[in-house]
């Protein structure tokens, strides 16, 4: 009798749930774009992928002959944005919610503007230096060397903190976070995104393991912030020299009664981010299956760089393949294949939708980038060997879009920029081989994640002669000379 009862309470329930699924939305007068075929009551809920979701959204896109596309998981409407021109007509001119605040997203406006992110350039100049350095003593360490300077370049511009050669803990922490805040943004990789009632189950209900993990990934994103601010702002009280980075700026601002004085060391707190480690793995990826693109960019750097020095900014007009490679390297493997979600707020037919950008499928539209699959900077360039302006700049869709496009795009850009230089001059890449010298063949396998990642490889990476190694370790030398060695680590005790 219990079971009968049961049975009976869950169809009630369910009959319940459909009709009210079913019953006119007071919002969506007109019809909502196409999509695929879903059930009653859950929609497309058993269709929704839960990896490289940005591949199937184009799939069905293109399946439907549709650039918007609509996709409903249990009466949720999501909304999927798949060229730059339905971005522009919904995007730019609707308002969100948005899960980061205006105050975040103004201060760093503010402070990383194209002119602003000038300033943080010697940061990034140096970073590389230490990053070329890695590679003569670890050859084999591809990603943990890239992440490790990646590390270093937001330590130090962000909170000017030296960072130690090995092991240092603020790395190892600020790893710990971001990949919590990587896996967690991805939209639909938890039931809760698509039924938020579900966030009030008791933690200890099945299928509620969500909650755990959000407390956990919670408490480590806020150690990383926490731990990095209080030894940014410790060294500044401390009246140490320091170079200009976005805390100290952020706080000196702060002291000068800038408005919004009582709430923005919250703000300084929460505010950076970095992508670089996916970007440059995935061209040295693409170097290593076109050893061509490698020696045509290396020839191009010989024919500019003084010999016994590195790449600098200062050279960036002169070398268009150099910027030709960054721009393919940011659109080929783009490291944010979909942009983070949007909540519609607007009052017309999409409102309560969840809007996604798939930047991937722009940047992959085979009618803007012909044989969009193949890696070709050459596709960014006249017949003249410079910058091609009519050919669609992956920038348009690789950092987001609209007010809440990512502030730090042009120093994310010169980052990927100077790294790219800095290693194809400095280091010959080739393939991995095994016991009986046959080369290892590549698997560009990638994690999938809201920044995707390429899973680790193996490959040859060696300096090109003994005066490009003379070369680092006489940059390297030179930045310890020129700058105060501190220990912030005193900040944790």
């Amino acid at each position: 009798m219990i079971s009968v009862d049961l049975c009976l309470s869950a169809s009630s329930f369910l009959l319940v749930l459909y009709f009210y699924m079913k019953k006119p939305n007071a919002y969506s007068p007109l019809p909502l774009p196409p999509g695929p075929k879903g059930w009653p009551v859950i929609g497309n809920l058993l269709d929704m992928p839960t990896e490289f979701e940005w591949k199937t959204y184009h799939e069905w896109s293109r399946k439907l002959n549709t650039d918007i596309l609509h996709v409903s998981v249990m009466g949720m409407s999501i909304i999927v944005l798949n060229s730059p021109e339905a971005v522009l007509e919904l995007m730019e001119c609707v308002s969100f919610n948005v899960g980061f605040m205006a105050l975040h997203r103004r201060l760093m406006h503010e402070l990383l503007h194209p002119t602003a992110a000038l300033h943080f350039r010697p940061h990034e100049i140096k970073a590389t230096h230490n990053l070329l350095e890695r590679f003569l003593d670890n050859p084999n360490g591809l990603i943990g060397n890239l992440r490790y300077v990646a590390g270093e370049t937001i330590m130090s511009v962000a909170y000017g903190l030296d960072i130690k050669p090995k092991d240092d803990i603020y790395i190892q922490t600020a790893e710990q976070g971001v990949h919590a805040l990587a896996v967690a943004a991805v939209p639909g990789m938890f039931l809760v995104d698509m039924l938020p009632w579900l966030k009030y189950v008791p933690a200890w209900t099945p299928g509620a393991g969500f909650q755990k993990k959000a407390k956990a990934w919670a408490k480590l994103t806020m150690r990383m912030v926490d731990m990095l601010f209080e030894a940014a702002k410790k060294r500044v009280v401390c009246g140490r020299k320091c170079q200009t980075v976005f805390t100290s700026i952020s706080l000196q601002r702060m002291d000068e009664g800038v408005k919004d004085g009582p709430y923005q060391e919250r703000i300084i707190r929460g505010t950076g981010s970095d992508t670089t480690v996916s970007a440059i793995t995935s061209c040295v990826l693409a170097l290593l299956e076109n050893p061509e693109i490698l020696k045509r960019a290396q020839a191009e750097l010989d024919s500019i760089v003084t010999p016994g020095h590195l790449p600098d900014f200062d050279d960036e007009a002169s070398l268009p393949y150099i910027t030709a490679l960054t721009m393919e390297t940011l659109r080929w493997r783009d490291v944010t294949p979909i942009a983070i979600p949007r909540y519609l707020q607007v009052d017309d037919e999409y409102k309560g939708s969840i809007v996604i950008p798939n930047a991937w499928a722009m940047l992959h539209d085979e009618n803007v980038y012909p044989d969009p699959f193949t890696f070709k900077p050459e596709r960014f360039l006249t017949k003249d060997g410079m910058i091609d302006k009519s050919v669609r700049d992956p920038r348009h869709a690789c950092f987001g879009f609209g007010r809440r496009i990512c502030p730090g795009r042009y120093m994310a850009f010169s980052a990927v920029w100077i790294t790219l230089a800095s290693i194809v001059y400095c280091f010959d890449i080739k393939k991995a081989v095994d016991e009986s010298r046959k080369e290892i063949e590549l698997t560009h396998e990638y994690v999938s994640a809201i920044v995707i990642q390429p899973k680790p490889f193996k490959c040859s990476i060696m300096p090109r002669s003994l005066q490009h190694e003379r070369a680092i370790r006489s940059a390297v030398l030179e930045h310890e000379s020129e700058t105060a060695v501190f220990s912030d680590h005193s900040a944790l005790e």
